[in-house]
């Protein structure tokens, strides 16, 4: 409440009073001093009205977070394709181009049918500048950076390699374990043995025999040869001669995968269950490198295949049909990205800094979800090294035509 006052001077005030009678002025001071009374009492402090207790409110459960439609999305079986400019891209300004052309006019050997229209263009452009192979695909491309259904986009990126090993073609001088062809009755009996089956059971011992392509001293590079689906062999023939072949993938025994590294971890036996690690352990644990392997019951079959030189300047054929370049193809669940669609991949951790144009063409039985791939690193010791490492965060965008 604001209380206002109006100044007066006492000359007025007195010539006021003079024209009152006695009793009107008596009459007058009873009003004013009621008046005075009021207002004081309106201007006194009310006590407060009581307060009722409070009573916490309840909220409701938060609903379950639902990625925002983004007009242009694409939605494939594992995963959500979001538009995004070229500007999203980590590095694109920076890539090498044609190092990845080179993947992507192996792709079009055999291009996905959405793919096969720009064939032309890509081959036209194996020998352009990278401004103008840029160029292109940013007028002929749209980049979707890909999600989870759930809106995800940080996944996964492991490496694999092709093994290269020495080999003989009969047993001996410490050739001891061996690669085999599919056995005859592959097809007829699902799952087939498992791997301790296959060492130590007479009647599976029995269905390969005769079935050896090749034979190698170390029965975890074999392994490794198995888990990898394909590999080199330096192998000494018969007549002492020496040749290089190349081991394709030709078929599994339907068994599962298990991850030795995995067991290794739940045994308690390592702490770094990368292959550098796992090879470590097994130099100190011979007499339990059969254990270790018994554990992952999957068993792989292999065909030969010859090795010239055009072949080893590429890696073995992936899934989609064509030779894998080293650290420009990548391996996918092929329900989150088509074989044969160029990816923009970036993954920076303690093995590898990446951000680079790769292409889809390949697949495996660990390579599953929508952020998730699995990077060729080539073949031999330095490849292996690296691709025995590389386990860190991975983002990827798909770039599609527009």
């Amino acid at each position: 409440m604001v209380h206002q006052t109006m100044p007066t001077r006492s000359t007025s005030a007195s010539n006021a009073s003079s024209k009152i009678s006695p009793m009107n002025l008596r009459l007058l001071r009873l009003v004013v001093s009621a008046l005075i009374v009021g207002t004081l009492a309106a201007c006194s402090t009310r006590p407060p009205a009581p307060v009722a207790p409070s009573v916490p409110s309840v909220q409701p459960p938060a609903a379950p977070t639902v990625p925002v439609p983004v007009p242009g999305t694409l939605t494939q079986s594992k995963s959500r394709w979001v538009p995004v400019g070229w500007g999203e891209l980590p590095g694109f300004e920076g890539d090498a181009l044609h190092e990845a052309w080179n993947a992507w006019l192996r792709s079009c050997e055999r291009p996905a049918p959405a793919f096969a229209p720009l064939c032309g263009d890509v081959r036209r452009l194996s020998i352009a500048s990278p401004e103008e192979q840029r160029g292109w695909m940013m007028q002929r491309l749209q980049p979707y950076r890909v999600e989870s259904l759930d809106g995800a986009a940080d996944g996964l990126l492991t490496g694999y390699f092709e093994p290269y090993l020495d080999a003989a073609r009969q047993p001996g001088n410490g050739f001891s374990v061996p690669l085999y062809a599919p056995p005859a009755d592959l097809a007829a009996r699902k799952p087939w043995y498992t791997r301790q089956q296959i060492d130590t059971l007479p009647q599976a011992q029995a269905a390969l025999a005769g079935r050896a392509i090749a034979w190698v001293r170390d029965p975890v590079e074999a392994m490794v040869l198995h888990i990898q689906g394909s590999g080199r062999l330096r192998v000494q023939e018969a007549d002492g001669s020496v040749r290089l072949v190349r081991l394709a993938f030709a078929g599994t025994n339907d068994q599962p995968y298990k991850s030795v590294g995995k067991w290794l971890l739940d045994q308690g036996l390592v702490r770094d269950a990368t292959w550098p690690g796992i090879t470590a352990w097994v130099r100190a644990n011979p007499q339990r490198v059969n254990e270790m392997l018994w554990s992952n019951p999957r068993y792989v079959f292999f065909r030969e295949e010859p090795l010239d030189a055009l072949d080893a300047a590429f890696g073995p054929k992936g899934a989609q049909g064509v030779p894998l370049t080293p650290g420009r193809s990548i391996a996918v669940d092929r329900q989150s990205i088509p074989y044969g669609t160029p990816v923009w991949l970036a993954s920076s951790g303690p093995t590898a800094q990446l951000s680079r144009l790769v292409l889809a063409q390949d697949t495996g039985s660990a390579i599953l979800g929508a952020v998730r791939a699995d990077y060729f690193t080539g073949w031999g010791a330095e490849a292996g090294e690296i691709a025995g490492r590389l386990k860190q965060g991975l983002r990827l965008w798909a770039l599609w035509p527009r």
